[in-house]
């Protein structure tokens, strides 16, 4: 039943979202578009709670659930969720600091918390302020950067989590060899 009623809602936001989108003419085009994330009520709905099973325990950042929302580096063995490590040839402080230096280069991330082997950041869609929660653990073995990126709420996330990671591959591969 519950699943239900967040279909519906979804579905009156994109109801709402393709009304908002719909072309207009030339002189009436704004010059800033807004999203429905702007909005208080939808802002708030959208944005769901940060998980209890943040952090590192016992040396891993916790499973993926059921849904394919999700990927990481630890522990998982199905494609769906499994995401190869991050990797890097620097020392553990450099290579903490040119992984937050990509994650305060994206657009609408948020470091939350920051530990000589642990970040937690919050990425915000743009149009409907879902909140994805990424996590990155570097352990004492080096060259090894464990990731989790997840979103909060929804079942499918159309591969962003997965494409995310593999930017902030993309991105700290650079770095490590510029």
């Amino acid at each position: 039943m519950l699943k239900l009623f967040f279909r519906a809602i979804a579905a009156v936001l994109l109801l709402v979202t393709l009304t908002i989108a719909l072309p207009l003419p030339a002189h009436a085009t704004p010059t800033k578009t807004m999203s429905l994330a702007a909005l208080p009520i939808v802002s708030n709905f959208m944005k769901g709670q940060r998980p209890s099973t943040l952090g590192v325990k016992d040396g891993k950042l916790a499973p993926c659930p059921k849904s394919p929302n999700c990927v990481v580096s630890q522990g998982q063995e199905d494609a769906e969720h499994a995401i190869a490590p991050l990797q890097y040839s620097s020392d553990r402080s450099t290579a903490m600091a040119k992984l937050a230096d990509v994650i305060k280069a994206m657009p609408r991330a948020e470091i939350l918390q920051q530990t000589e082997d642990y970040l937690y950041a919050e990425f915000t869609s743009q149009w409907m302020g879902f909140v994805d929660d990424v996590e990155f653990y570097l352990p004492d073995s080096p060259g090894v950067i464990h990731v989790r990126s997840a979103s909060r709420l929804g079942e499918s996330d159309l591969g962003v989590n997965r494409q995310r990671i593999e930017a902030i591959r993309n991105q700290l591969n650079s770095l490590e060899n510029a």
